[in-house]
């Protein structure tokens, strides 16, 4: 009879489990899945109206470059003396130059170079700069102290007076000499970046078990330091896109750029100046779209900037 009454004594319901009061707002928060670093930094970006708008932007010119030329049916290259410099129109949407070539396939065409040159020379001054600063934050010490007067030597001269330098110095226009010339001193930004960075990853216990393990330097650079820094890196790249871009762009506009009978944004414009006054759609539409696309990539940098920052994660 005890041990029966007992049992009832210390009976429990569901009810004697339910959360009362203001704790029970936060049985929610207990049950949530858990959510990634980069999802929740997806999540905060495409929070971002105006960095996903300028990504959209960004899209629409880029499968403009690439289909636009295409659909056309026109040659960027075709003259035609009889239609030369008229203005916009529904046979050419962005009028044509003084050799009647339409602008519209033209400005499209030329886009393919720039944006080209934009990516690529980001890319290339990443990859140096994330290696240079990497070795750098790896071997510290006088080796560190080395490397940085270095950095600091090139990035006394100003990036503009090299870059025209070296073109004038290598006599070729080409895509590949444009990006080594602004590129040769583009890199050193990155690396003091990088390397400030890595200098905190360099002290953390994952690194200092791959050196006694004896894994080589480069190594625990690529596999351990880099991606530990990934999400600084691409918001770094996103901002050098617009300099590069508008690099050639000036190049292309005092004559050291692109050549003919190829084309880009920047050489479209310096064609243009001496028809400004009467037809000044010429001018119009490379400069415009130069401006669209540099403030896209600053705008969707701000965004990255703001979802990888992991200060702001909720």
């Amino acid at each position: 009879m005890e041990e029966q009454n007992r049992a009832q004594e210390i009976a429990l319901s569901p009810q004697d489990f339910a959360i009362c009061g203001e704790e029970a707002g936060g049985a929610d928060l207990l049950a949530r899945k858990p959510v990634t670093y980069w999802q929740d930094a997806w999540r905060r970006f495409f929070e971002n109206k105006l960095a996903v708008c300028a990504l959209v932007l960004l899209c629409v010119i880029a499968l403009a470059t690439i289909f636009a030329p295409l659909l056309s049916g026109q040659s960027p290259t075709a003259r035609n003396l009889l239609e030369r410099k008229q203005w916009p129109s529904a046979r050419h949407l962005f009028g044509t130059d003084e050799l009647g070539r339409d602008l519209f396939v033209r400005v499209w065409t030329g886009g393919r170079v720039s944006i080209a040159i934009g990516i690529g020379g980001a890319a290339i001054v990443a990859v140096v700069g994330c290696l240079y600063g990497g070795l750098a934050a790896y071997f510290g010490g006088k080796v560190d102290m080395l490397m940085m007067r270095i950095v600091e030597v090139l990035s006394s001269v100003p990036h503009l007076l090299v870059v025209i330098m070296m073109s004038v110095v290598l006599e070729s226009s080409s895509i590949p000499t444009l990006l080594f010339a602004m590129t040769v001193t583009g890199w050193c930004p990155i690396a003091r970046l990088v390397r400030s960075q890595m200098l905190q990853i360099s002290r953390s216990e994952y690194v200092t078990a791959a050196k006694i393990m004896g894994v080589s330097p480069l190594k625990i650079v690529m596999r351990h330091m880099i991606p530990n820094t990934i999400s600084v890196i691409i918001v770094a790249i996103t901002f050098r896109i617009p300099g590069f871009i508008f690099g050639e762009a000036f190049l292309s506009y005092v004559g050291l750029g692109v050549q003919p009978p190829n084309t880009s944004w920047g050489a479209l414009a310096s064609a243009a100046q001496n028809s400004l006054l009467y037809q000044p759609y010429m001018m119009f539409f490379p400069a415009l779209l130069i401006a669209l696309t540099m403030l896209s990539f600053t705008l969707m940098g701000d965004g990255l900037r703001d979802a990888l920052d992991p200060k702001l994660r909720r």
